[in-house]
């Protein structure tokens, strides 16, 4: 049987994160240390979804720096077909973080106005739409600005199309293309931009699925950290339980890894409550890492897929 292929388009970028060597102190200078390496929500998420089973073929901006040889190279080096386009006059997109102690984010800044600028245009190429038309399904991550999701969506035939939210702020260009998503990847934070309920707010899980059900969503993944998953489809929610694991080193890409591998597992016919007892294996084996896609091998994935709970139902919608 051949691997599915997926056609992936979003954030390829520089992802530096800096981390807070004991208390961090506001409005101080922090001792800690800083990595860099090549990142990006969709990037990160396909690294996964690649190692589970799918051939990818990818595409993003970048710029003709230093920091554009290093995505190609981190491209080529995961075996991904790269249909990506190199702009020479622009500087390549990055993501900077500050972490905590703990490994949660403390600040982040994304620089990246190329993606802004260029992803649409280059969506008019012949050979990206016909790399479009022709792949098994569509995952994409929202560093799309709306008119770059408006065109990948026309180039869609009726492939299922998965997707990413990566942050309050971009999580609200995916409105308008809500009802042609199969899945959305997001958090409790992002849900509620999308939904534009207050962040002071605290609805139910069970209440933000409904939310994104009426507004048009047919499938969608709600993580809450370490905390119980909410999940739905055609209707049905349900909730799973992260496994436990001993040390949260850095929580960067655990979202990205839950998503990659919960859509390859879903392109081998698994539904998704089956699907995401992978997701939250990789996500798991991710936040145990200091890198944003962990190096877990074949013996390490099934040992955390066995701390996995199974799906609890929750309830069908029209209770609510």
């Amino acid at each position: 049987m051949n691997a599915p292929i997926i056609f992936a388009m979003g954030g390829a970028h520089i992802d530096r994160r800096g981390r807070v060597i004991g208390p961090y102190v506001a409005e101080a200078s922090n001792p800690g240390v800083i990595r860099e390496e090549v990142g990006g929500g969709i990037f990160n998420a396909c690294s996964t979804l690649s190692r589970r089973g799918s051939s990818v073929r990818f595409f993003s901006v970048r710029g003709g720096d230093s920091g554009g040889e290093a995505v190609a190279r981190a491209i080529e080096e995961a075996d991904f077909d790269d249909l990506s386009a190199t702009h020479l006059d622009r500087q390549t997109a990055s993501y900077t973080a500050i972490l905590d102690g703990n490994g949660d984010v403390i600040v982040a800044l994304a620089d990246m106005a190329i993606y802004e600028a260029c992803l649409e245009r280059n969506l008019r190429r012949a050979k990206l739409r016909e790399a479009i038309a022709s792949s098994d399904a569509i995952f994409c991550d929202a560093n799309l600005p709306e008119a770059a999701l408006a065109t990948l969506m026309r180039h869609c035939a009726d492939q299922p199309v998965f997707a990413i939210a990566i942050s309050p702020a971009k999580v609200v260009r995916l409105r308008t293309v809500l009802s042609r998503l199969s899945v959305l990847f997001m958090n409790r934070r992002e849900a509620k931009a999308l939904l534009d309920i207050p962040q002071e707010s605290d609805p139910a899980g069970e209440a933000l699925c409904a939310g994104l059900m009426k507004a048009g969503l047919e499938g969608g993944v709600i993580s809450d950290g370490g905390h119980t998953l909410h999940a739905f489809q055609s209707g049905r929610i349900f909730t799973l339980t992260p496994p436990p694991v001993d040390k949260i080193v850095d929580v960067t890409g655990a979202g990205d890894a839950l998503a990659g591998a919960t859509v390859a597992a879903m392109m081998r016919g698994e539904p998704l409550e089956n699907a995401l007892l992978e997701g939250l294996a990789a996500s798991a084996l991710t936040i145990q890492s200091d890198k944003a896609v962990a190096p877990f091998n074949t013996e390490q994935f099934a040992q955390m897929l066995a701390e996995v709970g199974q799906a609890q139902t929750v309830s069908d919608v029209k209770e609510y």
